[in-house]
């Protein structure tokens, strides 16, 4: 996960923090230096983190912090603060035109960044919202691009216009504008070409595009991995072409996500969403302050609610809550838990969004994937190894049934037991949750938030 490495530091500097009474002038110092240390290690801005680090220290020994009665939380909360400032206080989003005018969105980036699949993305999250969307494939140079632009607006149920391979890009991005109007699509997105690095032909292929039809909004995705290239990249594009704002790829993976904390403070450009992992929902807003918590080990328990608010149907949710109220728990709900957990992005997003057991937060330990999904896939293999009386029913399950169903799933008897040992715990735990759910509606805690 981006910035587990920076979290993991930071977090040891916080700790050294608070196990003090007292903080000095120099106590303040020493810490910063370890924070300075550890933005550039995560491929902050130079520039950035001097001005970042000028910035915590001249509030961190005012007099009201060293004088405090806990100066070192108070540091942190600086710290915190300073960091959503960074990454641009305010979230911010694609403005769109004003009622039925039609919004007109290009996006633009290196290739390898995830320019297309973002594109789809993008289109996906509009259409939740509502929106008529028009993908345009306008990358002729790539081989498969357009193929591909149309596979991911099949899936996300957008409709994309292409014109083959042998026509310009201006040309279909014009002729995509005229489509747009006899059709009323409300926005229109096109996906144009990148290039290995920034060229003059890109550029000037860009430039023509906004000469000759009226672009609301320049995108440009950069691949977070790329660290401070990726800075730099923003940049270029925003002298040459003007950019609106940023989308960034790949937050999800083994990056230092230097890019993150520097993109806002070098070019002026706000990050709209951050791609979070390769499925076609995987693509969250983003929220600096949500972020500068993951990043300090806070959680981000906002973001883990809307997710699951996305992704839960509203009909089955009522359903279980009614099974839950009458503490009729069985494997079907198991399984669907297990479904949901999926949709949410698996075992390791989730925990990474709770606070204590976020990014670096030194609590969680490293979570294989794959042997998890495995883990996963073999326990789906036991609940569909049952009869639908005995998922209903797990009271039914006697030895000889058991062993029916190990070796229906090609597993051993043991797993079995294993998981109907879990599912009973489980149980006793869910008989818990009705009363804590009222307590949550009616003081307004989590629970009552959560959709269920």
């Amino acid at each position: 996960m981006a910035f587990d490495s920076l979290s993991e530091k930071l977090q040891n500097v916080f700790k050294n923090l608070r196990s003090k009474g007292r903080l000095t002038e120099a106590d303040v110092k020493t810490a910063l230096k370890e924070v300075k240390m550890a933005l550039l290690e995560a491929d902050v801005n130079f520039k950035v983190v001097k001005q970042f680090v000028k910035d915590v220290e001249e509030r961190a020994v005012g007099q009201d912090v060293m004088n405090g009665l806990n100066p070192g939380q108070m540091v942190i909360k600086i710290v915190n603060e300073e960091m959503v400032k960074l990454m641009g206080s305010e979230t911010a989003e694609i403005t769109l035109q004003p009622g039925k005018a039609v919004t007109v969105i290009m996006m633009t980036g290196l290739q390898g960044a995830g320019k297309t699949t973002t594109a789809a993305k993008l289109a996906g999250k509009f259409k939740q919202k509502g929106k008529k969307v028009l993908l345009v494939a306008g990358d002729v140079y790539r081989p498969a691009a357009i193929e591909q632009l149309q596979i991911n607006g099949q899936k996300q149920g957008v409709e994309v216009f292409s014109m083959g391979d042998k026509n310009s890009p201006v040309n279909i991005a014009k002729a995509a504008m005229e489509h747009a109007a006899k059709n009323d699509f409300n926005i229109v997105i096109i996906d144009t070409a990148g290039r290995l690095h920034i060229d003059e032909d890109m550029m000037a292929e860009l430039i023509q595009i906004k000469e000759n039809v009226t672009v609301h909004q320049t995108v440009l995705v950069v691949d977070a991995m790329t660290g401070q290239d990726a800075v730099n990249v923003a940049k270029t594009f925003d002298e040459r072409i003007g950019i609106d704002g940023v989308i960034l790829t790949k937050l999800d993976g083994d990056t230092r996500g230097g890019a993150a904390l520097s993109i806002r403070a070098v070019t002026g450009k706000p990050i709209f969403y951050a791609g979070m992992g390769e499925k076609l929902s995987d693509l969250e807003q983003f929220y600096p302050d949500r972020m500068a918590s993951r990043i300090l080990g806070m959680g981000d328990v906002l973001t883990l609610i809307e997710k699951a608010q996305e992704d839960f149907d509203e009909e089955r949710a009522k359903k279980i809550e009614q099974k839950m109220r009458k503490n009729e728990f069985d494997f079907e709900m198991y399984l669907e838990s297990m479904s949901q957990m999926k949709k949410m992005g698996g075992l390791s997003s989730i925990l990474g969004m709770m606070p204590g057991l976020g990014m670096g937060a030194g609590k969680m330990p490293d979570i294989d994937e794959a042997a998890a999904e495995k883990s996963l896939s073999r326990t789906e293999a036991i609940i569909y190894s049952m009869t639908p009386e005995e998922r209903q029913n797990p009271s039914l399950l006697n030895p000889s049934r058991k062993r029916r169903i190990a070796v229906g799933a090609g597993v051993d008897i043991a797993e079995v037991n294993r998981l109907v040992k879990q599912f009973e715990q489980m149980k006793k735990m869910m008989k818990q949750m009705p009363g804590m759910m009222k307590k949550g509606r009616r003081g307004g805690g989590m629970f009552g938030k959560l959709p269920f």
